[in-house]
């Protein structure tokens, strides 16, 4: 039975894990397991070595070259493009190791064991983090045990609200954010079965999207040609349940409540269901924590006023079941900006301690 970790728990891996252990990420493609990774080495001023091993052909791309030492008369290995010839601590990340080369998985054998290469050991410090996509509808190879018996292997999941608070974070077309929220099947790609077609078929990822919103960010109206485009992406299926949804999309977005709250607005949210209500609650926690620390100071005035007049909208309109799910997103949710700021704000810190009692109830 595999261990299964979100991102969070994968950062607390990563905190606990001593340089001289090898950590295993098993996964699907285009979940962010790469991404994750190198900002978080990034963040601790270690750089971060790919190696995409399924393309390598040539042990040498990462051992090196062999030359004749000329003064010895004896054959030895150059050492790779890569090297640290600095002697500074590196993070090797190996990707796809189960579509390496058996003569790949040989040089890897030594390394991850005895941390050396043809002869020359890695600084202090370095780091071995290795990748594989396990699944029916991968070519892979089968790793030797004692291989596998080297690492620390954990199977990565991350969940829907770590790729919609990164994506907050990243930018990304809000349409695009709010329909995985409301649609989450299409963020990962579906399992593959015996009996599904050998053909290609495009399916969604979270990469996919990152590149469907580099092309809608800038777009006010998405077009069939626009859709069209995006179905070469992320699947058919997926852009035509984008379409549907960009096409009765209401008109609320997190940025109007907590820099624009008008009696406007109100009308236009008393058109919403309750279940569009509590996705807004969503954004405007995310989008709020992630655009926080660009506000100036008389925009954190007003937004904490503003926020505090969409949370007695939905007490006084009795939406209490979305104003509940407000507080227990606050209170749950990798939020902890949002949650500081709200401490300047003695309306939602009673509110809140109200629900918090209630719950205890």
């Amino acid at each position: 039975m595999s261990i299964r970790i979100n991102v969070r728990e994968l950062i607390n891996v990563l905190d606990l894990t001593p340089a001289n252990q090898n950590i295993l990420l098993v996964g699907k493609h285009g979940i962010g397991k790469s991404q994750i990774l190198t900002h978080y080495y990034q963040q601790k001023n270690l750089p971060v070595i790919p190696f995409f091993l399924g393309q390598m052909s040539d042990p040498g791309d990462l051992i090196g070259l062999p030359n004749k030492n000329d003064e010895t008369g004896k054959t030895e290995f150059m050492p790779p493009y890569w090297w640290p010839m600095d002697d500074l601590p590196v993070v090797l990340f190996l990707d796809e190791l189960n579509r390496a080369r058996p003569e790949l998985l040989q040089a890897i054998q030594d390394l991850t064991l005895n941390r050396m290469l043809a002869g020359r050991t890695l600084p202090e410090g370095s780091r071995i983090v290795s990748a594989i996509n396990a699944g029916d509808e991968y070519q892979i190879t089968d790793l030797d045990p004692a291989l596998i018996s080297r690492f620390n292997i954990y199977e990565f999941v991350p969940e829907i609200e770590d790729w919609i608070a990164w994506a907050h974070r990243a930018k990304l077309d809000e349409r695009v954010i709010t329909f995985i929220q409301k649609n989450s099947i299409f963020l990962d790609p579906p399992q593959r079965t015996e009996t599904d077609d050998e053909h290609i078929d495009k399916t969604p990822d979270r990469r996919a999207w990152v590149r469907v919103s580099d092309i809608t960010k800038s777009i006010k109206d998405i077009t069939p040609e626009h859709i069209k485009t995006i179905a070469g992406i992320v699947g058919v299926n997926a852009a035509m349940s984008f379409r549907k949804f960009v096409e009765s999309l209401q008109t609320v977005t997190p940025d109007q409540v907590v820099l624009h709250f008008t009696k406007k607005l109100v009308a236009l949210l008393n058109q919403l269901s309750l279940q569009d209500l509590v996705h807004l609650n969503q954004q405007i926690l995310f989008w709020t924590n992630e655009n926080l620390k660009d506000f100036k100071k008389g925009q954190r005035t007003k937004a904490l006023q503003n926020i505090e007049k969409y949370v007695h909208y939905l007490k006084d309109s009795d939406h209490r079941e979305v104003l509940a799910e407000f507080f227990n997103q606050l209170q749950t949710g990798d939020l902890d900006n949002v949650r500081s700021f709200f401490v300047d704000s003695k309306d939602i810190y009673a509110l809140l301690m109200k629900f918090v009692e209630q719950v205890k109830l």
